[in-house]
Parts: structure tokens; C-alpha cells; sequence
């Protein structure tokens, strides 16, 4: 057993990934800590990209980063696994057995010891219950699912061109994924139509259903305007104010007794933490179930258990579950974990600093807001800032994690592919 001090991290998103990185580039690799992260998947991606994934029109073979590969060279260990639940008294993890398909085990439950321990699990849409959502419904939270409707997605295309049938979509949420999903699917098709399957695309309809007064509540009210008149020229149907009350293999159906019928049925509606927060030795969990933490990232109840992100409640300055967020309680806890680890220092307040929010739909147009309320994108050139400003932060990613040389050949040989492979999935 290693007598370094133990640091284990579960979730290796925009928040573990960097926590890891940093942790292990000043103090990993010169064996001053034993750094673990742990997650139930073999490779990261930046979750705002998820909607291309699913849409195919960004390709995740060359946008994902293999954890083990990325743990050998920036000096921390990876363990494959899904938390089941922790001993706070022992400052034990437990990992659930790990099951093939056919549910046989192929490893049995298994433990790790820590000294401080790191939640970085995410979130997940929050279907409050409503019946027939989790049967029938796609969600998509992770690459898996992503891939999963992808390969539905390109099937369902080829179906439609072969029978000359419509293909109907029915999305519910009208935030930053819903709307960027829609307006995806939509290039993913015309893009496809150039490869003449047939003399006619078929048709296409999708419907995006909000509950509340307007989509994309957390810009300014002039570009969810925007965002919805570009939406409706690309002939996607936008219901706002559209209550749904249940969901079943043909479609969603309304509060006011309505249906909206659906071959693919999305739910991008609301955000909760994963359930198994609530196992995890009476830490104290808000309704959503994200761990209660201090202002510093400290959980309530446990001085040596951290949270942060979208798993992460701070009840005295609530923030939004976003990446931007995520990406800035990682690198405050990475820079003031040291000090905490080896000088007893406690671990000073975070303080959010919005550098506002950015959406594209697609090549069709996008927006940005900043902090203090103003709007950039759209109109000329169909808003290219905002597209190349969304494009730009997924590079800053990048780079944070590979590095500068590593991240300059990740962008050359990106730019590289697009002259080689199709600018859809079709396989």
C-alpha cells in the first residue's frame, strides 16, 4: 500500500478531468500524491458536444481522450468503475461488481482507500417523475447514450430515404442542449442529402416542447426571440409554455389533453444529480440531489469530501449546473487543495466569475451573452463569432488538458480528417 497521501476523484468530466490533470502534472509525477479517478467509462469528452455526438455531425473517435492513455501521462492512476457507495468512519470507496451484457460478474466489489475524496459526478435531466419517460424516452447524458441515438438516428435516415416517410422527433427542454440537438439533426440531413440516396430527402419534422414562456431561458429574452425564429425557418415546430404530462411509445401527451406523436422521443428537460448521491453515507443532498457543499467546496458533514460541479449545491450562492462552472471550481480546488493537504490550510471560499454563455445551432447562426446582459452573433454572416466563440472553447479544453504542443496536433489533425472522412457519421 502506497504512504502517499491519497487523493481519489469520481467522474472524470469537465470537472474530475481537470482536477486530475493539474493535480497530477504539479504533484502526481513527482510522487508527492497518490492521485486516482475513477469512472465508469473508459474515455472523456466535453459533455457541451454531446448533441453533436448524437446528431453525427462531430465525429467522438477524435474528440475523446482515453483515461487510460491521459492517467499515464499526466501522473495520476485510472480505475474503471461506478461508485456504490463510501464508509466515511473507514474513508473507504466502494465500486459496484462489474457485469458483461449477459449480467455475468466479471469482478466482484471492490474498495478504495482515500484520504481526501473528490465528487465530480455531473448531472443528469431530471424527468420529475413524470409517467413514461424513463421507458420510453432518450436521454443524453453521456457518450453512450449519445452514440446510442446516433446509431438509431442513422438508421431510422436510411429508413426514411428508402420508403420516402417522414421522420418525426419530439424534444422536451427547451435549454442549450434541446435547442442545439434540434438545429443539429437538421444539418446532419442536409448534409446527408448530398450522398443521393435517393432523388428526394425526406422529410423531417421536429418539434421542440418547453415548459416555460420562452427556450433558452438563461440568455437574454432577444436571443431566445432570435434562436426561435431561426429554429422555425428551419421548419422545426417550437411549443413553449407545453406542459408534459406522460410519455409512451408513440409520442408525449400534453397537460391540456393534447398529443405530440414521435418516432424519437428526447427528454432534455431539468437537471438532477445522479440518484446514487443519496447512498453515500448520510452527506446531506438538496432536492435535486446534489451534495450540499460549503462555499469552499467542502461538503457539510465531511471535512475530507469535496463536490463539485453539476453534483455540487452551494446554498448560499446557488449556481447553474454549466460547464463554465464546473471548469472554475475545478481549477480553484486544484490550486488550494496543496495547501490544504500539506499545510492544513483551509480551503478559501470559491468565487464564480461569469464570463457569460455562448449557443450555436448548427452552421445556421448562434449567439452569446455576457455577464452584464449584452448579446453578440447572429445576423451578419449568420453569427460565425458565436459559432467560432463555441468552437473556441471546446479548443481551450483541449489544450488545458493536452497541453500546447499535444493540443496543436489535436486541432491539426482534426482540421487533417475533415479532408478524408464524410462531415457526417454515415457508419
Amino acid at each position: 500500500m502506497s504512504d502517499r497521501f491519497r487523493v481519489v476523484i469520481v467522474g472524470g468530466g469537465v470537472a474530475g478531468m481537470a482536477i486530475a490533470t493539474r493535480l497530477g502534472n504539479s504533484l502526481g509525477r513527482s510522487g508527492k500524491l497518490d492521485i486516482t479517478l475513477v469512472d465508469k467509462g473508459f474515455s472523456h469528452v466535453w459533455k457541451p458536444m454531446l448533441h453533436c455526438f448524437a446528431a453525427g455531425t462531430a465525429k467522438n473517435e477524435n474528440d475523446r481522450i482515453t483515461f487510460i492513455s491521459h492517467a499515464a501521462a499526466h501522473g495520476f492512476r485510472f480505475c474503471y468503475g461506478e461508485i456504490a457507495g463510501i464508509d466515511r468512519a473507514a474513508k473507504r470507496l466502494k465500486l459496484a461488481p462489474l457485469e458483461e451484457e449477459d449480467h455475468e460478474v466479471l469482478l466482484d466489489e471492490r474498495y478504495l482507500d482515500y484520504d481526501v475524496l473528490i465528487f465530480a459526478i455531473g448531472s443528469r435531466a431530471n424527468d420529475f417523475g413524470t409517467p413514461g419517460v424513463v421507458e420510453n424516452c432518450i436521454f443524453l447524458d453521456n457518450i453512450v447514450e449519445a452514440n446510442n441515438f446516433n446509431e438509431r438516428f442513422r438508421h431510422a435516415v436510411i429508413q426514411a430515404y428508402g420508403r420516402g416517410s417522414p421522420l418525426d422527433i419530439a424534444i422536451v427542454g427547451g435549454g442549450a442542449t434541446g435547442v442545439q440537438l434540434a438545429a443539429e439533426l437538421h444539418k446532419a440531413l442536409d448534409i446527408g442529402s448530398l450522398y443521393n440516396f435517393t432523388p428526394v430527402t425526406p422529410e423531417m419534422r421536429v418539434t421542440l416542447l418547453e415548459a416555460g414562456p420562452r427556450i433558452l431561458p438563461a440568455f437574454p429574452e432577444n436571443v431566445s426571440a432570435a434562436a426561435q425564429k431561426q429554429l422555425e425557418a428551419l421548419k422545426i415546430k417550437v411549443l413553449t409554455s407545453t406542459m408534459v404530462s406522460g410519455a409512451d411509445e408513440h409520442g408525449f401527451m400534453l397537460k391540456d389533453g393534447s398529443r405530440v406523436d414521435a418516432q424519437f422521443r428526447v427528454w432534455a428537460a431539468g437537471v438532477k444529480a445522479p440518484d446514487v448521491t443519496r447512498q453515500m453515507d448520510g452527506l446531506e443532498c438538496g432536492r435535486g440531489g446534489q451534495f450540499l457543499v460549503r462555499p469552499n467546496l467542502q461538503t457539510t458533514l465531511d471535512d475530507s469530501i469535496f463536490a463539485v460541479g453539476d453534483c455540487a449545491f452551494i446554498s448560499d450562492s446557488p449556481l447553474a449546473p454549466t460547464a463554465q462552472v464546473a471548469r472554475q471550481q475545478a481549477h480553484h480546488l486544484a490550486r488550494y487543495l496543496p495547501g490544504f493537504i500539506f499545510n492544513k490550510k483551509p480551503v478559501p471560499a470559491f468565487k464564480f466569475k461569469n464570463r457569460g454563455a455562448i449557443v450555436a445551432l448548427g452552421d445556421y447562426n448562434g449567439w452569446g451573452a455576457f455577464a452584464d446582459g449584452k448579446t453578440f452573433g447572429g445576423g451578419f454572416m449568420h453569427g460565425l463569432s458565436a459559432r467560432l466563440g463555441h468552437m473556441a472553447l471546446y479548443r481551450q479544453h483541449q489544450f488545458e488538458l493536452y497541453g500546447p504542443f499535444r493540443g496543436m496536433i489535436a486541432c491539426f489533425t482534426d482540421w487533417l480528417d475533415g479532408f478524408v472522412r464524410p462531415p457526417v457519421r454515415m457508419d
